[in-house]
């Protein structure tokens, strides 16, 4: 559960742990690493832009990635009761015809759990132990001295200036921290062109089964969480720009045929009033570590959700920062923020990579290309696809062994100097 607890009262309890650490950011990132550090003793001040209106949003697929930072918080058993287990997939033809299914619980489940869950139920996961954030609050100035680090905090008017040992941006791909710390220029960004609307319908039978169908000019994902299905629909921008009911109609006229599933989730997305819409675009920050503050997620390296593995990868950084932190005093920060960062961006960015190529793939117009797309997806299996997360799963992190590598060259270099 998120409780609304002022800045002050946070940075007085935050005054008697060994770091005065301030999360900018209640997502999945923020929330996992403020936890994580709470679970060491440390008191991070959590700060969240939005309101605590709730939290709905969408679904999510998260990978074994997230396994240990889940176990570390002890909330595995919450996380299995309020998730469902993607043990299969299946990819329909561009007009609608199944193409084929795979074992999703062979290709990943040797790993650890592959589960569907929706944004609101893994906020309820991440905090089920209680979790202090004071909401509607913002980063207004950022200054990086030797010793620390002064912020500048916006409190619902209320201005406040702070000094931190760590700052942890964590804010999302939006990030106006990251602003603060980044020229525009040094975040490059992929945008697909397209976007589209994620609603939820009735859960039906086959509460395993997470199917996607590639179209000429649209994309259909279903995706089973605890009690209903995470639909998402989208097109290029322009297309969508008439409205749900208008881009669900073209999609009926180009398919000659449709699973029942299909025709449901398409009539949800027609009726829904208000649908959340989520331009497909990503970001990857240049650098990460500033001194003694440091990106973390979607600031660091935001999305595409082609690949289904941006939440799982925030939440395994989450847990590498937080055990590279359990290394630290107030002197050796830099350092072993450096060290995160040259650890753990090569495995983010490999990810992110793998997202991206498959966004070239699967966001086409042409219906050539879309039939060229189907022959290759009829022989290729989801585990050709995914071998290279694959790779990362069994390429696990040691971010134990990271800090204490990192502290001795630096007491390596100390004694040569």
């Amino acid at each position: 559960m998120l409780n609304s607890t002022s800045v002050s009262e946070q940075y007085e309890q935050a005054g008697k742990s060994g770091l005065r650490v301030l999360v900018t950011g209640a997502g999945m990132a923020g929330l996992t690493v403020a936890q994580l550090l709470r679970g060491q003793g440390v008191h991070p001040v959590l700060i969240e832009r939005h309101g605590n209106e709730g939290i709905g949003g969408y679904m999510l697929a998260l990978m074994p990635m997230v396994d240990r930072a889940l176990d570390e918080l002890r909330v595995r058993g919450h996380y299995r009761e309020n998730s469902e287990p993607l043990a299969r997939y299946r990819v329909y033809s561009h007009a609608g015809r199944e193409l084929r299914e795979d074992p999703m619980a062979g290709i990943l489940g040797r790993y650890g759990d592959y589960r569907g869950i929706s944004r609101g139920e893994l906020v309820e996961t991440l905090t089920a132990t209680g979790c202090h954030a004071a909401f509607g609050t913002t980063v207004a100035g950022i200054r990086e001295t030797d010793a620390a680090v002064e912020v500048t905090l916006n409190e619902g008017g209320a201005m406040a200036t702070l000094e931190f040992d760590v700052v942890i941006v964590a804010e999302g791909i939006g990030s106006s921290t990251r602003d603060l710390l980044l020229p525009a220029g040094k975040v490059g960004a992929v945008d697909t062109g397209w976007g589209g609307w994620v609603v939820w319908a009735d859960q039906d039978h086959d509460t395993d089964l997470g199917d996607e169908l590639w179209g000429a000019g649209f994309f259909l994902g279903v995706y089973p969480v605890k009690g209903q299905l995470g639909v998402f629909l989208g097109g290029a921008r322009e297309d969508t720009a008439a409205g749900p009911a208008d881009f669900v109609a073209r999609v009926r006229n180009k398919l000659p045929s449709m699973s029942a599933r299909a025709d449901r989730v398409l009539s949800a997305v027609a009726d829904e009033p208000d649908p959340f819409y989520w331009p497909l675009k990503d970001c990857r920050a240049e650098r990460w570590a500033f001194g003694r503050t440091v990106l973390l997620g979607d600031a660091a390296a935001g999305f595409l959700p082609t690949a289904g593995i941006g939440a799982g990868m925030a939440i395994e950084s989450a847990w590498v920062l937080a055990r590279i932190l359990g290394h630290a005093d107030r002197h050796n920060v830099p350092t072993l923020l450096q060290a995160y960062e040259q650890a753990q961006r090569p495995r983010v960015e490999a990810a992110q990579n793998n997202s991206r190529q498959l966004a070239s793939l699967m966001f086409r117009q042409s219906k050539l290309l879309a039939i060229v797309r189907d022959f290759i997806v009829r022989v290729m299996s989801v585990e050709m696809a995914v071998k290279s997360i694959q790779r990362l799963l069994v390429d696990e992190p040691d971010p134990d062994a990271v800090a204490r590598a990192a502290l001795k060259a630096a007491q390596s270099d100390a004694v040569r100097s």
